[in-house]
């Protein structure tokens, strides 16, 4: 459950919204230092593939949770609520202000809701799934799910590899299935983390009210990337040999399809439209995300002045909740 901590601020929106200017801007106004809420910033190595800030902004500004796992080692979302509190606690005692920002919408979920009692990873259980998987095909995994978890079953796709894998594990390790636990956190839980957590932080966000702007920035950056070096990157992480396309790092939104392609088992002219279009989902799948947390405030991402306003919106409750309550 999330333990009361003192104020932080979060600034959440989808990938290309803008978060990284404006975080540094509300970090360089009232002293703040940036926690990242990123899944994919965590990898050390995946620079221009993540859109890593630069090294000039994380030395601007102290970051945090950028650059602390090897691409071959897993980051989860419980990893992420024990760091994270440490440091907003860390920050706070010393008279700064806690900021966390990214698009890691399930990090943000279970920092403010807390996290199930679900069982740990069993390596030998999931490489038996993968080598049912490797025979029998996803689908047919999926419908094995079906009948132990129809409800989980019922929200995932037949080719969603990783969730299927996770929800299978759950129930051979458990008996249960995955299902079972989430409803096993009770309305009383939940409600008391949310009252911890949003009673000592608020939570912004940064949303296009025109998805076509979303789209062409996505489009902009992807471009960016591959003039910048990107395939270079990903040919360097394909050269140590030790890393394969199904590590939670290499199925990070355009380090797949870039290993796809460089590997031959996708055309390489197809790799920017590819790219773009798993962006642009990775977007849709954030601001639906969004959508299911009431509490956020939003800032209209392509408005003229959108980080302005959104200056504005944050100065009285730093004021009022930070300020006051610095040490």
């Amino acid at each position: 459950m999330t333990t009361a901590l003192p104020f932080y601020l979060c600034l959440a929106g989808p990938t290309a919204a803008g978060k990284t200017a404006a975080a540094l801007a509300i970090a360089a106004e009232h002293d703040g230092e940036i926690i990242s809420v990123d899944s994919a910033l965590v990898y050390r190595g995946m620079d221009i593939g993540t859109a890593k800030p630069e090294p000039h902004e994380l030395a601007a500004v102290p970051h945090h949770l950028i650059n602390i796992r090897d691409p071959l080692d897993a980051y989860s979302a419980a990893e992420f609520v024990k760091d994270a509190q440490a440091l907003i606690t860390d920050i706070h005692a010393r008279g700064k202000l806690p900021l966390l920002v990214g698009g890691t919408m399930l990090y943000f979920k279970a920092l403010f809701d807390g996290l199930d009692d679900m069982p740990a990873a069993s390596p030998e259980v999931r490489a038996a799934l993968e080598a049912e998987a490797a025979a029998l095909g996803w689908p047919a995994m999926h419908a094995q799910l079906a009948v132990v978890d129809p409800v989980t079953a019922a929200r995932l796709a037949p080719a969603d590899s990783q969730r299927i894998q996770r929800a299978l594990e759950v129930y051979r390790v458990s008996g249960q299935p995955l299902s079972a636990f989430h409803a096993q956190q009770s309305a009383i839980k939940k409600e008391a983390a949310r009252a911890d957590a949003t009673g000592a932080s608020a939570l912004f966000s940064l949303e296009p009210a025109d998805r076509a702007w979303l789209h062409g920035r996505i489009a902009q950056r992807f471009d960016l990337m591959l003039q910048g070096g990107f395939l270079d990157e990903v040919r360097a992480l394909m050269a140590r040999g030790d890393l394969h396309p199904d590590l939670p790092s290499m199925r990070c939104v355009g380090y797949r399809q870039a290993w796809e392609a460089l590997a031959g088992t996708s055309p390489m002219a197809e790799l920017r439209d590819k790219g773009i279009a798993a962006t642009r989902q990775l977007a849709k799948r954030q601001i639906t995300w969004l959508r299911s947390m009431p509490q956020r405030q939003v800032v209209v991402a392509d408005q003229p002045g959108a980080q302005n306003a959104l200056l504005h919106a944050v100065r009285p409750l730093i004021h009022t909740h930070h300020k006051r309550s610095a040490p």
